[in-house]
């Protein structure tokens, strides 16, 4: 019978963790003791078909029906849907399920079919099906619970019972709906009573339309005559275009009588048209022979013209050589006869000079030189002391420089050493927080508390599920697989979505999801596609009980094609050989990265920050080993602060020496300048007094003599140039004669090319002629 229910199932509901009832089709007693959960099944099917949890008297929220250390709880409830009462049986069948799941923050009810495939999840379907089949579980005629017959049977006021009698009769809902049915005809009386007022001014709207209907009744005969005239003008049309076409068709039965004349015209001409075909062809072949020969012949003359401008170039060279020669020699005769004029002056000339003025000059020089002398070994001896200091200052600055450098690589060391020593304590606390921190940790609670709305429960993070063949890859893995390890894997987008919510709700935006499907077996990889060397892959070395997680290494990270070496240049070898198939990257064992894409090598160094204390297996070993190995570098780093020190100070020292020695060199080489200026003084006036005491004619002399040797040796080079001018003079002229002859042939040759370019145009009009 449609709308009985068959079979009651309850989970974690109330006092009962798992419960089965199957129902027969007529009346069914449940008993048992008290608190055994009788109450409960009511309960359960109140909760089941929509009412309130404050309506039950039970609870006063959904969540307060879940068992106490549970986090959710299940109501399903079968009703059958057969015979002619039943409620849409094409689309449930013969059995609607229905279904309520209620947790700490929320609930759900779903309506499936008989086979269990879902059909609808909304309150308003599963109120249609409630008032089809007239389950009203609030009225205490169909449900009533213990409280309600309590207060039914010991309530002694007949105003109370007649509410009882009102609502269980349905009177109270049939009130209910005459009050809304009386409010809703008032309504409609004054909507009914505005449209009254509305409507007069369309009626009077109406009245003049209708006038001018009569109006357009006129208009309307007006048209059809209209239209009659258009047709017979059609007709009109019609009747000469049948005369156009009478004439055509006698102009087209002359043309046909003439088509065996034209066609005896197209033959003629088809075979004009083969012979200008062959002549064209004739032509193009000559013209192209012609312009091979144009281009040879322009390049000759290109190169003539410029062995002229070479010799051109050289001609004005020598020109301008022999103009500067002329000027120079001329120069140099003028020269000669001032130097000459001054000899025969210097001869004339005559002064006095005293012998005792002469002996105090020269002792003067004397004493500055010896002065001269003091001074400048003393300037020197500074100088050469500060030069040493000054050296040794640059090698104790050289050495705080790298002392300093020693030290921040240290510092640098000892932050890398801490990074990894608190990785390696969050993975002793727990392994998973290796890939991702305390977010991962946060995620995978959200996961947990909100799995059903999960269609499969999600796969991750990826490195979680991995263990390694062998430590000493670690590095090499890590960079192999980067972000990866820290993914998840869902089976569908719509987890994916709620993967990705869950993943906002603990700020953890740039987490990598893949969709994968669970169902599909494990990868088999046939040997071909395998990299032909003996070196592990990323593939062989990790291990998982999850073959998805494999899967998804290979689909997406391509680990059976990443290839991992022990040190540099055998990577370099492995990585940059051809003949080895299927190789997509090379990783060595610290961290590079090597691959070729075409003809293009690329090596990469390591990640500057390397994480293989995920993959430790003893992290306590690992921590003692990372901190003694801190322990020695911060000792390190005490010594060669000890060391800076010194040198500082040491530094400082040297500092103040150098500029003690500026101090006492500075006044010296002050007092050294001024005695050297003194002496040149001293100098040009000794040799002021010579010039004037004695006439020395000697140097002058020679001076003629020499400026005779250049003048003989300037005529010679002149004679020479001239020699070199004449020649080059004739060579221009040789090469413009054969450049004019060569001009010559060029111009009858062009002659000729232009003379077959016309008949090659002749012979083109002449096919377009015959074509047409």
């Amino acid at each position: 019978m449609a709308g009985t229910i068959s079979r009651i199932r309850l989970e974690n509901f109330m006092c009962h963790s798992s419960l089965h009832i199957e129902l027969g089709e007529h009346v069914n007693f449940i008993t048992g003791q008290n608190g055994s959960g009788k109450s409960a099944i009511l309960t359960a099917l109140c909760i089941a078909f929509g009412c309130r949890a404050k309506n039950t008297q039970r609870a006063a929220t959904i969540k307060d029906f879940i068992k106490t250390g549970c986090s959710y709880a299940a109501i399903s409830v079968d009703i059958n849907n057969q015979g002619e009462d039943s409620f849409k049986p094409d689309v449930y069948g013969n059995l609607i399920k229905l279904e309520r799941r209620i947790t700490e923050s929320s609930s759900s009810t779903i309506l499936k079919d008989q086979h269990g495939r879902k059909v609808a999840n909304r309150k308003d379907d599963l109120n249609e099906i409630i008032e089809h089949f007239n389950i009203d579980v609030e009225n205490p005629c169909v449900i009533m619970s213990q409280d309600k017959s309590r207060e039914f049977l010991h309530s002694g006021n007949d105003k109370d019972k007649f509410k009882f009698f009102f609502k269980a009769t349905l009177l109270q809902q049939v009130n209910e709906l005459l009050e809304t049915i009386r409010d809703q005809l008032n309504n409609a009386d004054s909507v009914v009573q505005e449209l009254e007022k509305s409507i007069k001014p369309v009626m009077r709207e109406l009245d003049e339309l209708r006038e001018k209907i009569k109006n357009m009744e006129h208009i309307e005969e007006i048209a059809h005559d209209i239209d009659n005239l258009k047709k017979k003008l059609a007709w009109s049309w019609v009747y000469e275009v049948d005369q156009q076409i009478e004439e055509q068709t006698v102009r087209l039965q002359k043309l046909k009588e003439r088509i065996p004349a034209c066609q005896e015209r197209i033959d003629r001409n088809t075979v004009v048209i083969d012979d200008l075909k062959k002549e064209l062809t004739e032509k193009e072949e000559l013209v192209r022979s012609l312009g091979d020969k144009t281009h040879e012949v322009n390049n000759m003359k290109k190169s003539m013209e410029d062995n002229i401008a070479e010799v051109v170039k050289l001609k004005i060279e020598l020109e301008a050589e022999h103009e500067r020669g002329t000027r120079t020699l001329e120069k140099m005769n003028g020269r000669l006869k001032q130097m000459q004029a001054q000899l025969r002056d210097f001869q004339m000339q005559h002064m006095q000079f005293t012998q005792a003025e002469a002996s105090q000059i020269e002792e003067d020089m004397q004493n500055i030189q010896r002065d001269i002398d003091y001074l400048d070994s003393n300037v020197t001896r500074l100088r050469e002391e500060e030069k040493e200091f000054s050296e040794e200052l640059s090698g104790i600055q050289k050495s705080i420089s790298d002392i300093a450098k020693e030290i921040a690589e240290s510092d640098k060391r000892i932050l890398q050493l801490k990074s990894h020593m608190d990785g390696l304590q969050q993975r002793q606390s727990n392994t998973v927080t290796a890939f991702g921190g305390q977010k991962v940790l946060k995620l995978l609670q959200l996961i947990e508390s909100n799995h059903g709305r999960f269609k499969s429960p999600p796969i991750g993070p990826i490195g979680a599920h991995l263990q390694l063949a062998s430590e000493s890859w670690s590095v090499a893995v890590d960079c192999a697989c980067g972000g990866l390890l820290d993914a998840f894997i869902v089976s569908c987008h719509k987890d994916l979505q709620v993967l990705r919510e869950c993943a906002g709700r603990v700020y953890y935006n740039n987490l990598r999801i893949i969709v994968y499907d669970f169902t599909r077996q494990r990868l088999i990889i046939p040997d071909g596609s395998l990299p032909t060397t003996e070196h592990p892959t990323v593939l062989s070395v990790i291990q998982s009980e999850n073959h998805t997680v494999l899967n998804v290494l290979v689909d997406q990270g391509h680990a059976e094609r990443q290839v991992l070496v022990r040190d540099y240049e055998v990577g370099k070898s492995v990585a940059f050989d051809h003949r080895m198939r299927n190789i997509k990257e090379v990783y060595t064992s610290d961290g590079f990265r090597m691959f070729s894409r075409g003809s293009v090598q690329t090596i990469l160094p390591p990640n500057k920050r390397p994480r293989p204390e995920r993959w430790c297996s003893s992290p306590a070993e690992k921590i003692a080993e990372l901190k003694n190995e801190a322990d020695d570098i911060q000792r390190t780093i005490s010594e060669k602060n000890a060391q800076r020190r010194k040198l500082v100070n040491d530094r400082s020292n040297l500092e103040q020496k150098i500029a003690n020695l500026k101090r006492k060199r500075e006044p010296e080489e002050r007092h050294l300048m001024n005695k050297k200026v003194q002496l040149e003084d001293a100098k040009r006036a000794t040799a002021e007094n010579n010039r004037h005491a004695a006439v020395d004619t000697t140097e002058l002399e020679e001076d003629i003599k020499e400026e005779k040797n250049n003048i003989e040796q300037k005529e010679l080079s002149l004679q020479k140039t001239n020699v070199k001018l004449s020649a080059a003079l004739r060579e221009v002229n040789d090469r413009r004669m054969a450049f004019k002859t060569f001009m010559d042939s060029v111009n009858e040759e062009r002659l000729h090319f232009s003379s077959a370019n016309d008949e090659l145009d002749l012979v083109k009009r002449k096919i377009d002629a015959a074509q047409q």
